[in-house]
């Protein structure tokens, strides 16, 4: 596991306040699912946060075309997903990543439940 100081220093200096954020509203969320403990790591020098008793799939915060983004498995129909749900609430990139806004208000809510989600991928599609 890596320490939670080497995660916070691997987060692009301009945008660690939004991503930190986000990373707050990911423990919220495995909380809120069930799939805590979360194992935090880097992967791909990204944060990456993999839910407990494979549950789900892993997530990992970064940036992408200059926003602060939450990356999923491209193999997954997580994305899609997500537009259905949040049309407007976000901007997405292809079937990989939401991007948040870098400084702006975003749907909060709206991004624990997408973490969720992701959280709970291979439970829901077991149920």
């Amino acid at each position: 596991m890596t320490a939670p100081s080497e995660i916070k220093a691997a987060l692009p200096e301009t945008h660690r306040p939004r991503l930190l954020h986000m990373r707050a509203l990911i423990f919220a969320a495995a909380k809120a699912t069930g799939t805590a403990p979360l194992t935090e790591t880097l992967k791909w020098g990204q944060a990456a946060y993999l839910p407990a008793k494979r549950a789900g799939t892993t997530l990992r915060l970064g940036v992408s075309a200059e926003n602060p983004a939450l990356f999923v498995h491209c193999q997954t129909d997580l994305v899609s997903r997500y537009r259905v749900l949040f049309p407007t609430e976000f901007t997405y990139s292809d079937n990989r990543a939401v991007l948040l806004p870098a400084s702006a208000p975003f749907a909060e809510g709206a991004f624990q439940q997408i973490a969720g989600m992701a959280l709970t991928y291979h439970r829901d599609k077991r149920a």
